[in-house]
């Protein structure tokens, strides 16, 4: 069951729903079905040549890396 972001047209709150079905989601905040559904950020880990992990998570640092993202150390 997939868990999508969305974005409420009527009073701007941002949340995500759990969609079962044909489950019309409703933001949380003010109870409206005008939402806009939002594109998710992903993540991906990677086996390099030499068997080292390589990869991006959103939000979060490469390992070894004491960055926020790969574009703060410039690898992306």
């Amino acid at each position: 069951m997939p868990i999508f972001e969305y974005h409420c047209d009527k009073c701007g709150h941002e949340f995500e729903c759990l969609i079962v079905g044909s489950h019309q989601p409703e933001c949380a905040s003010c109870s409206s079905k005008k939402v806009t559904r939002l594109m998710s950020a992903c993540s991906y880990k990677s086996k390099g040549s030499g068997g080292e992990t390589t990869g991006s998570s959103a939000g979060s640092s490469c390992s070894g890396c004491t960055a926020g993202s790969c574009a703060g150390c410039g690898t992306a």
